[in-house]
């Protein structure tokens, strides 16, 4: 963090919603079809004509804003962006440019310092997506372009934020906080490599203590979170050079390139007028009522931040461990139901923690894909308290439910796993093991007592992990002490 300068930072987030068809046609949302295959002559912008607006898109617009603590313009209206690119077939963009659906809102993050701290929203409106550009080459270099309409006319919500963020890991703290938000809403799968969730930052640097903002760079083509806090941190380092050698910075468009890990000049910035906005002719205007936001206050959802902070106090969960859990609202759902049926918070949070994200990771799959429920998984906990498996064939256990979601029981009669507690029975086999290890037992003799753990591991080795470990331990020490 420089001492001379402070870091100024505003997101601007298209989040693309989860709707069946568009925002004014019924053309299919969905992401992959064959290119141009999903289109018509509303969202190709033929004459003649008319849109009509996706309500589904409305409310989904609607309970973002109001799960990120906005207010809500009740009459608002749809206004026509106006610029020429070859992804946009009408020549312009229906947006909302002065009354947006959500504004004066807040997103609450947790800093690295542990500590929490508000970014203000300053809107969240309702527009079309643009079709998709794919260049032969590079951006620069391409001889051609291909266009795909698919994704024009697919519905977005733009979320604005106040100039509030201070360094690039605030932004990334940002993004996972709105992201999980949007998640938990259910409104948008948030996919950045698909295009669903897509990010452009404004950069600015002002000495320490100036209350006016620098000018300021906009920042593109950010394809990961990770991508984001490289590409500020890039930028924020090449504007303090620029000002430390006494040149200007210019305000401008620059893109993230990611082979050279650099921002690169795109082109000079665009404003407000640039865009010729207007009322758009072809829309009534939109009259919200008290009524309807009612209703979407009562459809929204325990949030993750509330929730972890619930899971701190109901269940009496370090904050690591609260923040892990509700991540994903899939994941936890499951430590709910989990912890309903087995009454040790914390080792139902140590296996989801542990094993079960361990899986999560290998299989590619995201919570709620697999075959684990709650009552599964507490009814493998109990069968490690109750003694009929060990921690250590639990996890083969576990594994099998977590694919072929058979309850752990069943599984570990299939395939003959119960721990063998019977005293004779082990006995018989530590007898063998002490005997076939003289210098062991005489290290154990002459004060190594860790040299037991070898000794343990034979036994376990031997009955290929279903001794009971504390009772293989207990006669261990008692074979010794025969010779």
């Amino acid at each position: 963090m420089s001492k001379k300068y402070e870091t100024v930072i505003g997101l601007e987030v298209h989040v693309q919603l989860q709707t069946e068809s568009k925002l004014f046609c019924g053309c299919s949302a969905a992401y992959g079809a064959e290119p141009n295959s999903n289109t018509c002559p509303i969202c190709l912008g033929l004459p003649g004509t008319l849109p009509m607006l996706n309500k589904r898109a409305l409310r989904f617009a609607l309970q973002a804003s109001r799960a990120a603590d906005c207010q809500i313009n009740q009459f608002s209206k749809f206004d026509r962006k106006n610029y020429f690119y070859p992804d946009l077939p009408k020549g312009y963009q229906i947006s909302q440019y002065d009354l947006p659906l959500g504004y004066d809102g807040r997103i609450t993050i947790e800093t690295e310092e542990g500590e929490t701290k508000e970014i203000g929203l300053t809107r969240i409106h309702l527009e079309e997506d643009a079709g998709k550009l794919i260049h032969a080459g590079s951006v620069g270099d391409s001889a051609h372009s291909y266009v795909d309409y698919n994704r024009g006319g697919v519905p977005l919500i733009e979320i604005v934020s106040e100039p509030d963020i201070r360094s690039p890991e605030e932004a990334r703290a940002y993004l996972n906080a709105l992201k999980q938000i949007i998640l938990y809403l259910g409104i948008s799968d948030c996919n950045m490599e698909e295009g669903s969730l897509r990010c452009d930052a404004n950069v600015s640097l002002r000495t320490r203590g100036d209350r006016e903002f620098g000018i300021k760079a906009e920042v593109k083509n950010m394809n990961s979170f990770r991508a984001v806090e490289r590409a500020l941190a890039y930028e924020v380092k090449r504007q303090e050079k620029l000002l430390d050698a006494g040149r200007k910075v210019v305000q401008e468009t620059r893109t993230w390139d990611e082979s050279r890990q650099e921002t690169v000049s795109m082109r000079g910035k665009e404003e407000a007028e640039d865009y010729r906005y207007f009322p758009e002719p072809d829309l009534m205007p939109l009259e919200i009522s008290d009524e309807f936001i009612e209703e979407i206050d009562d459809s929204l959802p325990e949030l993750p931040l509330e929730k972890k902070h619930r899971f701190q106090e109901q269940y009496d969960l370090p904050a690591y461990d609260a923040g892990v859990l509700t991540q994903s609202r899939e994941l936890a759902k499951l430590f709910e139901e989990s912890a309903g049926k087995y009454d040790d918070a914390k080792e139902v949070s140590n296996w989801l923690m542990g094993e079960y994200l361990r899986l999560l990771k290998e299989n590619e799959v995201e919570p709620g894909q697999d075959e684990l429920n709650g009552e599964k998984l507490a009814e493998l906990l109990e069968l490690i308290e109750d003694g009929t498996i060990s921690s250590k064939i639990a996890k083969e256990v576990f594994e099998e439910t977590f694919v072929s979601g058979k309850a752990p029981g069943e599984v570990v009669e299939e395939r003959g796993l119960k721990q063998i507690s019977d005293e004779d029975e082990l006995a018989e086999i530590v007898a063998g093991i002490v005997a076939d290890n003289p210098e062991v037992v005489e290290d154990i003799k002459g004060g190594k007592d860790k040299a037991i753990g070898f000794l343990v591991g034979q036994v376990m080795q031997e009955t290929r992990g279903k001794a009971n470990p504390q009772l293989a331990n207990q006669l261990i020490r008692e074979e010794i002490e025969k010779h």
